[in-house]
C-alpha cells in the first residue's frame, strides 16, 4: 500500500467525512488516493475558507473538521482559519504537503518550516518522516484535537514520503468514548458551602457549556437554585434565552445592563469560561467576587480571577454532582437580576418573554426594533430575523459591528445555533462557515451574517457553494465601511480614520457567481427577502441590506449615561 493510501485509510478510520481544501503539487499523491476513498473532498477557492469550513464542521459535530493545503503559501493561507478554530475551542486537523525530505535542509523552492509556524496555533504539530509513523500520527492528532478543551492539530506529509510503499494498517478506532475526569468530592462540597452563604450568586456560562451536553445539567442547576445565567458570546444557547433564568449575553465592548448584574453579584460561578472572551477585569475589577471555577482545565492565573475553589473535571459531571447536593434551602431570588432581564428583553423587542415590569424602561430603545426607517436599524433586522428563524436554525456571525448587535439582540434557544467567533475574532468566517453548516444540517435554515468588509474577504468561496449547490444564505449588512473599527475610533477619539469603503454591486456580484442576489429596498421588505432566499434550494443566496450604524454611537452613549447613575 502506498503511504498516501494508508494516510486516507487512517482518516477514514477516524470517521472523516469531508476534507476541505485546495490541492497542490506536493500533495498530488494524496489527491489521487482520494479517488478510491469514501472521503469527499470539497474543493475550495482559498485555503483560509477551507480552514473556516473545517472549523464550523468541528463546532457543530464535535468531530475534528479536516482542511488541506499544500506547502508554502498554501500552508500560510491556512493559518488564520486554523488559529481561529484553536482559540475558539473547535476540533480541527490541518494537513499540509511538503517538498521532498531530500531538500528540506537547505534553501529550496517554497521551502519553509511549516511545522514550527503551526506550533503556536495548535495543540500539536508534526511532520511524517517515515510511512510507519502515519497510523500513530493521525490517531494522535485526532485524539488531541478532540480532547477537552478541543483545538487544532497539524500534520505535514512530505511528497517523497507519500509515494513510499509499506505494508501497514491504520490504528483501529475502538468505538469507545474517553472517560473524562470525575469531580473531586471535597471541591463539590466546598462549592456548595460557598453557595449556602451567598446572597446574589450569578452564573457565567462560557463555550464549555455548549459542548458534551453540559447545557442539560446547567438547566437542571438553574431550575433547582434559581441562579441566573449570563452567557459569553460563544456560550449563547447554553440555556434557552426564553428561560426566566437567562440574563442573555455578556461581553459587549462597553458596559451594559448585564455588567450591572455582575456589580451586584457576590459569588460568580464560572462554568466552561475562557477569559480569552471576556476578561475578568471587566466583571471583577475590584477583585471582590468569590469565584467558583468549573471547567475541564484549571483556572488561568490572573489578578482578577482568584478562585475560592476549582472543580477541574467534566463539566456535566461536576454540575450533576452539585445538583445532587442542592437542597430546598439553596434557592435564590434576586429582584435586581430579574429587573435587568426585563430591561434587556424590552430593548431587544421581546416583551412577550418578560413578566411584569418593575422598573422604568427606555421606550425609544425598544421602538428601534419595529422602526420602518431605512437604511434599517440593526435592532429591526435582528428582531425580524429571529422571528423568521426556527429554534434550531443556525446563525453564523462574522466579526464586525454586527457581531456586537447579534450578541445583544439575537436571543438563542439551543446550543450551537448562534456561532460567534470571539476567541481569535477573525473576520471572514461567515461565508465559508455557513457553507459547511448547511452541508451538515441541510434540513435547517442557515444564515451567514457578515458586514461588507468581511464578505469581500472570502467572497471567492461563494463559488464553492454554487459548485456543490449548497443553499446557504449570506446576509450582508452594508454600511460601506469597517463599522466596528469606526465605532471604536469614534468612542475613543470622537472621529474616525481610513475605515470608509467603496463597494461593488453585491447583487450583480452574487449573480456573476451563479448565486441568487437580493437587495432589500425597505424595512418592511426584509422578511420577504429572507423568505425568498430560504425558499431557494438549488444554490446559495446573497441578501444585501443597508444598515444604519449611527445606532452604534447612540447605544454607547445611552448605556454610558444609564449605567453612570
Amino acid at each position: 500500500m502506498k503511504a498516501s493510501d494508508l494516510f486516507l485509510r487512517a482518516l477514514e478510520e477516524e470517521g472523516v467525512d469531508y476534507i476541505f481544501g485546495v490541492p497542490g503539487e506536493e500533495n498530488a499523491d494524496l489527491m489521487i488516493s482520494l479517488l478510491d476513498s469514501t472521503i469527499k473532498f470539497i474543493i475550495c477557492r482559498h485555503e483560509q475558507g477551507a480552514a473556516f469550513m473545517a472549523d464550523v464542521y468541528g463546532r457543530l459535530t464535535g468531530k475534528p473538521g479536516v482542511c488541506l493545503g499544500t506547502l508554502g503559501p498554501g500552508a500560510t493561507n491556512l493559518t488564520t482559519g486554523v488559529a481561529n478554530a484553536h482559540f475558539d475551542r473547535s476540533p480541527l486537523v490541518a494537513i499540509t504537503g511538503q517538498g521532498s525530505t531530500m531538500r528540506l535542509h537547505k534553501e529550496s523552492h517554497q521551502n519553509m518550516n511549516v511545522v514550527d509556524m503551526f506550533r503556536p496555533i495548535t495543540k500539536w504539530a508534526t511532520t511524517i518522516r517515515q510511512p510507519e509513523n502515519i497510523p500513530e500520527v493521525i490517531h494522535k492528532a485526532f485524539k488531541y484535537a478532540s480532547e477537552e478543551k478541543p483545538g487544532a492539530c497539524h500534520i505535514e506529509l512530505p511528497e517523497d514520503i507519500a509515494k513510499l510503499d509499506h505494508d501497514l494498517s491504520p490504528i483501529r478506532s475502538k468505538g469507545y468514548k474517553l472517560r473524562r475526569p470525575a469531580p473531586d468530592y471535597k471541591a463539590i462540597k466546598q462549592a456548595l458551602t460557598i453557595l449556602s452563604s451567598a446572597k446574589k450568586p450569578l452564573i457565567l456560562a462560557g463555550n464549555g457549556c455548549i459542548r458534551k451536553r453540559a447545557s442539560k445539567q446547567l438547566k437542571i442547576f438553574t431550575d433547582k437554585t434559581g441562579i441566573m445565567v449570563a452567557h459569553t458570546f460563544m456560550g449563547k444557547g447554553a440555556i434557552d434565552d426564553r428561560d426566566p433564568h437567562s440574563l442573555l449575553t455578556a461581553g459587549l465592548g462597553s458596559r451594559d445592563h448585564i455588567s450591572e448584574a455582575f456589580d451586584h453579584a457576590d459569588v460568580v460561578i464560572a462554568i466552561g469560561y475562557d477569559m480569552i472572551e471576556w476578561h475578568p477585569d471587566r466583571w471583577n475589577a475590584n477583585g471582590d467576587k468569590k469565584i467558583i471555577h468549573i471547567d475541564f482545565e484549571p483556572a488561568e492565573v490572573d489578578t482578577h480571577y482568584q478562585c475560592e475553589v476549582e472543580i477541574v473535571s467534566d463539566i456535566a459531571s461536576a454540575l450533576w454532582e452539585i445538583n445532587e447536593g442542592v437542597t430546598e434551602k439553596l434557592k435564590f431570588d434576586v429582584p435586581e437580576f430579574q429587573h435587568l432581564r426585563e430591561h434587556m428583553l424590552h430593548e431587544i423587542g421581546f416583551p412577550e418573554f418578560s413578566t411584569e415590569l418593575h422598573v422604568d424602561i427606555d421606550q425609544d430603545a425598544a421602538g428601534k426594533c419595529s422602526s420602518e426607517a431605512f437604511p434599517m436599524k440593526p435592532q429591526r433586522i435582528l428582531m425580524d430575523l429571529r422571528q423568521i428563524m426556527g429554534d434550531e436554525d443556525i446563525l453564523i456571525s462574522d466579526v464586525g459591528a454586527h457581531k456586537m448587535w447579534v450578541a445583544r439582540h439575537y436571543p438563542t434557544y439551543e446550543p450551537n445555533t448562534c456561532l460567534i467567533s470571539n476567541g481569535f475574532c477573525s473576520m471572514a468566517i461567515a461565508v465559508p462557515g455557513s457553507i459547511s453548516a448547511k452541508m451538515i444540517h441541510p434540513e435547517r435554515n442557515v444564515v451567514g451574517l457578515c458586514g461588507d468588509g468581511g464578505f469581500l474577504m472570502n467572497v471567492q468561496d461563494l463559488a464553492t457553494a454554487v459548485r456543490y449547490k449548497i443553499p446557504t444564505v449570506i446576509l450582508i449588512w452594508d454600511d460601506a465601511g469597517y463599522g466596528l473599527i469606526k465605532w471604536k475610533q469614534e468612542n475613543i477619539f470622537g472621529k474616525h480614520s481610513h475605515v470608509d469603503l467603496k463597494n461593488p454591486d453585491f447583487v450583480k456580484l452574487a449573480e456573476s457567481f451563479g448565486a441568487k442576489g437580493i437587495r432589500v429596498e425597505t424595512a418592511n421588505g426584509f422578511r420577504s427577502a429572507m423568505e425568498e432566499a430560504f425558499s431557494t434550494t438549488d444554490r446559495p443566496s446573497v441578501v444585501v441590506v443597508p444598515v444604519d450604524y449611527s445606532e452604534n454611537g447612540i447605544l454607547t452613549d445611552r448605556l454610558g449615561k444609564l449605567l453612570s447613575h
